[in-house]
């Protein structure tokens, strides 16, 4: 497939070929595999599958084929050939371009689903035809697709990273530190804050790695590296249950690939490993 995407809100109004349709049942996309690649249900409407959604929303065009994003009504029967498969998992699946547009749509439905009435008011909100947006007609209230924005940090010591586990992760699974950007807050500071929080440290040499979408439900993670520079690892006991530095080549379990954790980490240890600046 290919993978540029050009966003558009309003459909076209007269459309004869077929459309790409990432149709979701929950948080589970319906898909059919051919030749080993993860392929979209690709039609001019759902009903020639014998399928009945909730809601349907124009995205734009992938590839220059337009796509629409739709809920089920029930998932009940299936077209031949057919199966739901879990959002995670397409994300990690040998598809990167299809997992992220996969969750741009999860997250937009999402959305559209929980904003059908104003928040204010209560009125049943309507969809804007010149942006991605809900609008109350009664008190104009307007509201748009959530991003909420989260840090992620790895603190270096010499050939050491820190590397944190949560209460609920399964025995001897750690990954980098993480938290939400709260109201005011520039990002560095929230680095700076949640490192106090978790686990007690100061940081230094602040820089910024990278970032993902990351669509349960609808946040973008955005990862930085840092140098210890002061304090006892002291875990907050409450998100953070233990914490340690870890030498580069004795690390412990870490998250799956799909997250930028583990691409942060994975990065940054082979680098240390070699001697080499990041």
């Amino acid at each position: 497939m290919a993978e540029q995407y050009e966003s558009a809100i309003a459909a076209p109004a007269e459309r004869t070929e077929p459309a790409l349709w990432f149709v979701f049942h929950k948080a589970e996309l319906l898909i059919t595999q051919a030749g080993g690649a993860l392929q979209l249900p690709h039609c001019r409407d759902l009903a020639e599958l014998g399928l009945s959604s909730v809601r349907s929303i124009y995205l734009g065009t992938w590839g220059a084929r337009h796509c629409y994003v739709s809920e089920l009504a029930h998932a009940d029967t299936l077209p031949d050939g057919h199966t739901l498969q879990g959002l995670r998992t397409v994300l990690g699946g040998p598809d990167p371009a299809l997992g992220t547009m996969a969750g741009r749509a999860f997250q937009i439905m999402e959305w559209d689903r929980n904003h059908q009435y104003c928040s204010r008011c209560g009125t049943p909100t309507e969809v804007r035809r010149d942006e991605r947006s809900r609008v109350c007609p009664q008190c104009r209230y307007t509201t748009y697709p959530p991003v909420s924005p989260a840090i992620m940090i790895l603190i270096m010591r010499g050939r050491e990273i820190l590397l944190a586990r949560k209460k609920d992760w399964p025995q001897g699974r750690y990954s980098a530190l993480a938290g939400f950007v709260e109201p005011g807050e520039e990002l560095e500071d929230t680095v700076h804050r949640e490192t106090r929080e978790e686990v007690g440290l100061e940081i230094k040499n602040l820089r910024y790695f990278g970032s993902q979408p990351w669509p349960f439900p609808h946040q973008l993670m955005i990862a930085f590296t840092a140098d210890y520079a002061g304090g006892e690892i002291t875990p907050d006991g409450v998100e953070i249950e233990e914490a340690a530095f870890f030498d580069v080549e004795k690390l412990p379990n870490l998250p799956a690939g799909i997250s930028i954790s583990r691409r942060m980490i994975d990065t940054v240890s082979k680098k240390l490993a070699r001697g080499e600046p990041l």
